[in-house]
């Protein structure tokens, strides 16, 4: 393998070189995308079941079951980078990222299930303590597949647009993972029983047909989407030969990655948004529990709302990055779609919102969560699309591709920052004085009221303060074509003097 060096051109390995890359057909781009349901899925499950199941149905306090989910991050701050960096050196005759993400079938069904099944007898502490090493194992071994697939998007199109299509796929079947599956759910494994009559999700013998088929459909998926893209491996990106140095020389390298200013503000609008987004998805079943009153049937209706707007969002999220720019679209939706998602919540405040038992409700709300919905999967998307477009920013300056490494960070800073917004969850739910596993009728007008009046400024807040990082985000599409065009340049450089044989200075990369 050899490298190049001219003048002030950092060397670029020859098996990093650019290639003409047939296009993507419509098989693979569904397998591709359809390995996002995985990842939607466990996160629904995880942000709006996992803390309501043990905290209203087994009767955990809020505060044990969020601190534990929380304190996962420290899992993730040591294994998320260590992932990425792992998939950006591995060789193999599947390539770099196929193995991790076959690797991953078993271990995500397995640690997802047990999460569930607690031995019994064990204490409040102890029952923490499940919870924290249960779901820690569950992101680690996902992280696996999801880093892995992440990264390969800039290995399979260079394209700016194409980019931001492929992201609107995964994000559409992410959602439909998240939404979809909650949906049904509701629908089938929580529907109403002579003892549950309205309320299904509080009843103990719905959740164990709900996780295994949870973890079924995890595992189907990720291997649909490992099969689906398998032919694609000859034509990706393989690893590249590394310097000495061993796990120094790593960390090293990752550092440097992670100072990429680019990347810098696209990670720290992520830590506000996934933390808003845990929140969100901690809290909002108790909103439409108690202060909507609705039952398992009518939150399965208005949590499709999920799915429709990913299909809203699929075709115009590449839309609004041709035409306003990738960054100003994250930007401008993220703050809209927020703000018009919380009108519900406000006007309840003040009595001037529609009713618990009005006919016209659910509808009022369906459409509300549709467009908001559609205007914050837009952000996401783009905001995804941005991190490959790092790819080769990075590269113009350090010689590497170290995709593995920016989605590692990207796939850590998600997780501990959904883990943040569940703890949040719990720290409001304390603040709010909502009981363990209450009794009916226990849960007053004014705990709910609340709820609300704690969380509408936090979640406005750490999605604009999110937004205002974003600011700093420096790579137009211009800018994205200079790249492109300067790395291009090199490699067709490097081909040329392979060609003839003549020495090559700098080393290997």
């Amino acid at each position: 393998m050899a490298t190049m060096a001219s003048n002030d051109a950092v060397p670029v390995a020859r098996s990093e070189q650019a290639m003409e890359l047939p296009p993507i057909g419509l098989g693979t781009r569904i397998s591709y995308g359809i390995g996002a349901v995985a990842a939607g899925l466990k996160g629904a499950v995880f942000n709006t079941f996992l803390i309501f199941y043990y905290n209203q149905v087994v009767g955990i306090p809020a505060g044990v079951v969020s601190v534990a989910i929380a304190l996962t991050l420290v899992v993730d701050a040591v294994a998320d980078p260590l992932i990425g960096r792992w998939s950006d050196v591995t060789k193999s005759r599947w390539g770099r990222r196929h193995p991790f993400m076959y690797g991953s079938v078993i271990p995500v069904a397995l640690f997802f299930t047990l999460a569930w099944f607690p031995p019994s007898g064990l204490s409040n502490f102890m029952l923490g303590l499940w919870v924290f090493a249960t779901a820690a194992l569950t992101r680690t071994s996902l992280s696996a597949f999801e880093i892995a697939g992440n990264a390969m998007v800039p290995e399979l199109t260079d394209d700016y647009r194409e980019r931001s299509r492929l992201f609107s796929l995964r994000y559409m079947f992410g959602y439909v993972g998240a939404y979809g599956f909650s949906a049904v759910a509701l629908a089938t494994f929580f529907r109403a029983t002579p003892t549950f009559p309205r309320t299904g999700q509080l009843n103990p013998a719905a959740y164990p047909p709900f996780v295994l088929t949870a973890a079924a459909v995890m595992i189907a998926v990720i291997l649909i989407s490992a099969i689906g893209t398998h032919s694609r491996i000859p034509m990706l990106r393989q690893s590249f030969t590394v310097s000495g140095g061993g796990l120094l020389s790593h960390v090293r390298e990752m550092l440097g990655s992670f100072s990429n200013r680019a990347f810098l503000a696209i990670f720290g609008f992520g830590v506000f948004k996934y933390s808003a987004i845990g929140l969100y998805s901690g809290i909002n079943i108790f909103f439409g529990t108690y202060l909507w009153k609705f039952g398992a049937g009518q939150l399965s209706i208005l949590t499709l709302g999920g799915v429709a707007a990913a299909v809203v969002a699929w075709p115009l999220a590449p839309i609004a990055a041709n035409r306003f720019g990738k960054r100003t679209s994250a930007m401008v939706f993220a703050i809209l779609g927020v703000a018009w998602g919380l009108t519900p919540l406000v006007l309840s405040l003040n009595g001037w919102f529609l009713l618990p038992g009005d006919p016209r409700l659910l509808p009022t709300l369906l459409f509300i969560d549709v467009t908001y919905g559609a205007m914050v999967a837009i952000s996401l998307i783009n905001t995804s699309a941005m991190i490959a477009d790092v790819v080769e920013d990075s590269a113009v300056r350090t010689g590497r591709r170290d995709s593995g490494t920016f989605f590692a960070a990207s796939s850590f800073m998600q997780q501990c920052s959904t883990a943040v917004g569940i703890l949040a969850t719990g720290v409001i739910l304390t603040l709010s004085h909502f009981p363990a596993k209450p009794a009916p009728g226990t849960v007053t007008d004014e705990m709910v009221r609340s709820l609300m009046l704690h969380y509408i400024p936090a979640s406005m807040g750490l999605w604009t303060v999110g937004a205002l990082i974003l600011c700093f985000y420096p790579i137009s599409r211009q800018k994205h074509q200079d790249n492109l065009d300067i790395l291009r340049a090199r490699e067709a450089e490097a081909v040329s003097r392979e060609q003839v044989n003549l020495p090559l200075g700098g080393p290997m990369r």
